[in-house]
């Protein structure tokens, strides 16, 4: 099965509730992250809204936001 090309729109006549987005994630220096690609890591530096800097021990990656393969341990 194929995702649709475009997200589903919300008609105010709809019986249904709107869907809720999730809140993005927040990351500060310091959090012990793991990323699908890359491990474990240690972020080093935050750029609000935009990215983080993780060290991952063998490099250092730049993660931009919205963090969909990275999270929080």
């Amino acid at each position: 099965m194929t995702k649709p090309s475009a997200p589903k729109r919300f008609l105010p006549t709809s019986p249904f509730k709107a869907p809720v987005a999730p809140p993005p994630k927040q990351f500060a220096v310091g959090d012990q992250v793991t990323h699908d690609v890359h491990g474990l890591g240690r972020v080093t530096g935050v750029e609000d809204g935009i990215a983080a800097v993780v060290d991952f021990g063998a490099t250092q990656q730049r993660i931009l936001s919205p963090y969909a393969k990275m999270s929080k341990l």
